[in-house]
């Protein structure tokens, strides 16, 4: 897919519609990330006026629903598949008749080779740096302590944690960078205006782990923001993305028994 065929055409929408542009935009980010980043920012605020030191405390991102493990895998899996309606609305509100049907949000699969190959070699360009910028803010006291998983072990726990990895890299990337630049595109916004805009929201959902977190997430943004506006494929961000989310949920078991230091 050409950057061009992710743009509306010039003029597509006047003036009478970008309210409901607005309007749009707010209810898809109030039934997603915007209500993550209100709830992150309240919980960093309630973190940082606690007596106890940022560094001292603990975000858990796969938490235990349930201590029964049935009604566990029911509510984990009931989680994920809620959580990915608000890209379904996204999909449905960006299809086109024409194909690639949702090109407007950066996906065809045309090259999934390509795409797959792409979104290697980006969680590697983003995970190493990302595991620095963690532990640095960890030893600048920054950042809390982010435990990936507390469940329990079942025969449904790795399952469970791949899904939830993908949960994040689609939602976050079909929804931050996909339709944002879509939608934004529509209003009138620049490119860097889009691009930073996004990667702002991106680093204020995750804040509630602390400065560390909101900065390398704002840096991440903003390069994948920029790949978006380069390329206009959405597939390898989220393939990066849920390749680093997978290595980090499925992975932190063996790593916290084997390097306990961290």
């Amino acid at each position: 897919m050409s950057v061009s065929s992710a743009q509306p055409a010039t003029g597509e929408y006047g003036q009478a519609n970008r309210a409901r542009l607005r309007a749009e935009v707010l209810i898809v980010l109030g039934l997603s990330l915007g209500a993550s980043a209100v709830y992150s920012v309240v919980a960093i605020a309630n973190r940082l006026t606690r007596e106890e030191a940022l560094r001292d405390q603990t975000a858990t991102l796969n938490a235990p629903l349930s201590e029964r493990e049935v009604f566990d895998l029911i509510y984990q899996l009931l989680g994920i598949f809620f959580d990915l309606v608000p890209v379904a609305l996204v999909a449905f509100l960006l299809w086109r008749s024409s194909r690639p049907h949702l090109g407007r949000l950066g996906i065809d699969f045309t090259r999934p080779g390509r795409d797959s190959l792409a979104g290697l070699g980006l969680a590697l360009v983003i995970g190493i740096p990302g595991i620095l910028l963690y532990l640095a803010g960890r030893e600048l006291g920054v950042t809390v302590q982010v435990v990936p998983t507390a469940l329990d072990e079942y025969w449904w726990t790795v399952p469970v944690l791949l899904l939830s990895a993908a949960r994040a890299g689609i939602t976050e990337e079909v929804i931050a960078v996909g339709y944002l630049f879509a939608r934004l595109r529509d209003l009138g916004w620049s490119t860097w205006s889009i691009i930073i805009g996004s990667a702002l929201l991106r680093g204020t959902y995750h804040v509630y782990q602390g400065f560390g977190a909101f900065i390398g997430n704002i840096a991440m943004g903003i390069l994948f923001g920029w790949l978006f506006s380069r390329f206009g494929r959405v597939l390898p961000l989220v393939i990066a993305h849920v390749v680093i989310d997978a290595a980090i949920f499925v992975g932190y078991p063996w790593a916290a028994a084997t390097f306990a230091w961290l």
